[in-house]
């Protein structure tokens, strides 16, 4: 494989794990989540679930075996009421968005043209779950960081 096709693969790689993590971490907040926020953290959910099987067809279509979900994932804090859930759905898309800016640099075309869109979700989402905004989603969680982490965590 080339190294630019192994770079994208790996973004690919990098992406699915991160829905698989969002995909759980939205199950814990579907579980403490208020009443009036239910629907939007259901929406965000079935989101991240179309975005993870779109993944793993995308990484099979490239001839390689996609990465699989955890069993379990380490949440950033304890999630034990409405408050920290909703803390918790922005971190998640917030990670999301810089996995998915990752994924943007690394492909092109269609591929590229997806990624955006993915990010531009979950940026949206972000400020939806976290009231304001930043200058550059994807791109402030990366700020102090070398490097992305290899295993996301929820």
């Amino acid at each position: 494989m080339s190294e630019v096709k192994d770079g994208e693969l790996r973004a690919l790689q990098a992406a699915l794990a991160a829905e698989h993590a969002a995909v759980y971490g939205y199950g814990v907040v579907g579980g403490r989540i208020g009443e009036e926020r239910r629907a939007e953290a259901r929406a965000a959910y079935d989101g991240h679930r179309a975005r993870r099987d779109a993944l793993v067809r995308e990484v099979r279509a490239l001839g390689a075996e996609p990465v699989a979900a955890a069993a379990g994932y380490a949440l950033p804090f304890p999630v034990t009421d409405p408050e920290t859930a909703v803390r918790l759905a922005a971190e998640l898309e917030e990670r999301v968005a810089g996995v998915y800016s990752d994924l943007v640099r690394a492909a092109d075309g269609g591929r590229r043209g997806s990624a955006a869109a993915a990010l531009r979700e979950a940026a949206v989402r972000a400020v939806r779950w976290r009231g304001r905004s930043v200058a550059f989603p994807g791109l402030a969680e990366r700020a102090g960081a070398t490097s992305a982490p290899a295993t996301p965590t929820a």
